[in-house]
């Protein structure tokens, strides 16, 4: 294939073909301001910045030592990662520090890989040095600020021997339900997940990939920054920051630029469609658009339905979605559908669904919920639902544990061997399945997912931790809490987290949701502004109620940012449940 014409071992062979074979071609071009500043690297010019890093990393550390990469989005960040793999180091992507912020995530992360340096740029590490002397962990790091690098002098360094079995980065996992783990990313995986998501996506050397993606992270670091490189096509790059400030900047970008691969989770496209004014809209032209990927959190049909509406004339179409799912363990992409087919959908029974039955039911029936599929698993993998219990394979019309394998699956937990095994060495017991293809492992990893196949298509209805069982009924937070999205307009989106706290030996059912900058049910005595809270907690108890037949036992308000979330924007649960047992949630008072 055209791509990967020599059958790279690594994504470090792919960069100095490209930098051999069209120098001067632009690889990456990021938008400083999320609009029309930007910075750009040929593929020439990134092989030389990547190299001098990588001579400078051997200097202070050796092949094999892992390398904190701390950056703001951008250029600096792409060169640091490839210098990392082109020196044998073990890259390690994390979220910069935020002024004024714990660093506590680094700390943890830096512990856990016990890493030998960190790489940053100047504006990062001036912050960064004033918190050092209270956070001896970080300060035993070696600095280097690559954006302050002079012109090697190392010499004659050689290049470490570097494989298909060399480990490439740590890929952190968000935390969204337990403590961050690094997963163990070796080239090999990295070569298999790339090569299909380029089949899949149907990309080709015209591709224009757009993407705000937290680069930290396996959809924008993988999907949003290495898919690009592998398939030889050119992306144009902002700061999530960018998008969340205003997200007409990444349809502007996609119209401006072409983009033809583009997408996020679910909540980008609702927050297209609540917050992008309709004037604007004349001033898109979205007709490139030819895959619009939707993974990383629960897809919502009526938010697709929604964006497609709304977009339409300015050339977006519905047969772009490209509902995927995936996760760090896996590399990134585990399934996703066929590319400008229509979206394959199914309406069940939503009682059912709470006992793990899938009851398909008539688009018009009350209780029916529409669920959207995931595609079926990407080619030279599998996947399977088992009991999470028994280990057996579930019947079909039932929902189990989606167990994934195949080349692309990670090698497991960075020095946690008991996780690793419970993670990646399951074996369904009541089959003997043999593997895909002599080299593929038999053994799965247990993805903490639950949801179902049907139509040869895999549909992800929860996870596994986070189930609500109030009365003996499953319930999944993803349900309640878009319930609670929609109960008042004061409501954030993409800001509710449902969760059960035991009480007197019963579970019982918290929400929290923060409410939106300017709230719309403002009340003035004395002609002051004043959110009714008492109001927007009367809507959410009674839409829950209406919805899922559940009594709420607690409901809370919080302001804008008071909900805890991972780096990539995740609701996390455990946390929302813990500041809520320990009172340190910051309320707004009725």
């Amino acid at each position: 294939m055209s791509h990967n014409p020599f059958k790279a071992e690594t994504i470090i062979d792919i960069l100095r073909y490209r930098s051999a074979e069209t120098p001067e071609a632009i690889a990456y071009n990021f938008l400083v301001d999320g609009e029309t500043e930007t910075v750009s690297f040929t593929y020439q010019q990134l092989e030389a910045v990547a190299t001098g890093i990588a001579q400078t990393l051997s200097t202070v550390c050796h092949p094999g030592d892992r390398v904190l990469l701390l950056y703001p989005p951008g250029l600096d960040y792409i060169a640091a990662f490839f210098g990392c793999l082109m020196a044998g180091m073990i890259a390690v992507p994390a979220y910069p520090p935020r002024p004024n912020r714990s660093l506590s995530r680094i700390q943890v992360i830096a512990a856990d890989c016990d890493a030998r340096v960190a790489l940053t740029n100047q504006t990062v590490l001036a912050g960064v040095r004033r918190q050092l002397a209270a956070t001896p962990e970080l300060e035993h790091l070696q600095w280097v600020a690559t954006d302050g690098l002079t012109e090697t002098t190392a010499g004659k360094w050689q290049p470490p021997t570097i494989d298909g079995e060399t480990l490439a980065f740590l890929q952190y996992t968000s935390g969204s339900t337990a403590a961050p783990k690094g997963v163990k990313i070796v080239h090999s995986n990295l070569m298999h997940n790339l090569g299909v998501i380029y089949q899949c996506f149907g990309h080709h050397d015209q591709s224009a990939g757009v993407i705000w993606l937290p680069p930290y992270h396996d959809m924008g670091l993988i999907g949003g920054v290495l898919q690009p490189l592998y398939g030889g096509f050119p992306v144009t790059l902002m700061s999530p920051l960018m998008f969340l400030q205003n997200p007409f900047r990444w349809l502007q970008a996609i119209s401006r630029y072409g983009g033809t691969t583009s997408g996020g989770p679910n909540f980008a496209y609702e927050f297209c469609t609540r917050k992008i004014p309709e004037e604007r809209l004349e001033l898109l032209d979205l007709s490139s658009w030819d895959l619009a990927f939707n993974g990383a959190e629960p897809i919502h049909y009526e938010t697709l339905e929604r964006f497609a509406a709304k977009l339409a004339p300015c050339g977006f179409r519905k047969e772009a979605f490209y509902p995927c799912y995936g996760m760090a363990e896996a590399t990134l992409m585990v399934s996703g559908g066929v590319k400008g087919g229509p979206l394959c959908t199914v309406v069940v029974d939503g009682s059912a669904l709470t006992e793990n039955r899938v009851v398909p039911v008539a688009g018009d029936v009350a209780g029916g919920r529409v669920l959207v599929g995931c595609g079926t698993a990407v080619p030279g993998h599998g996947v399977a639902i088992v009991h999470p219990e028994t280990g057996s394979r579930c019947p079909d019309g039932e929902v189990g544990e989606i167990w994934a394998i195949g080349p692309s699956i990670a090698r497991g937990y960075w020095q946690q061997p008991e996780l690793s095994d419970q993670a990646f060495g399951a074996v369904i017991k009541d089959t003997a399945l043999a593997p895909l293809e002599p080299e593929t492992p038999s053994k799965y990893l247990r993805t903490g997912d639950l949801g179902f196949l049907a139509a040869g298509q895999l549909f992800v209805t929860g996870r596994l931790k986070d189930l609500i069982i109030v009365g003996g009924q499953n319930h999944y937070p993803q349900d309640i809490e878009r319930t609670v999205e929609a109960a008042h307009p004061s409501i954030r989106p993409s800001s509710v987290a449902a969760f059960a706290v035991e009480v007197e030996g019963e579970e019982k059912l918290v929400v929290v949701a923060e409410v939106e900058r300017r709230p719309r049910n403002l009340v003035s005595p004395n002609g002051s502004e004043v959110l009714n809270v008492k109001e927007v907690i009367q809507s959410i108890r009674r839409s829950v109620s209406e919805h899922h037949d559940l009594l709420v036992y607690s409901a809370l308000l919080l302001k804008p940012g008071g909900i805890p979330k991972t780096s990539s924007g995740k609701i996390q649960r455990h946390a929302c449940r813990a500041g809520f047992v320990a009172g340190t949630l910051e309320v707004l008072p009725d």
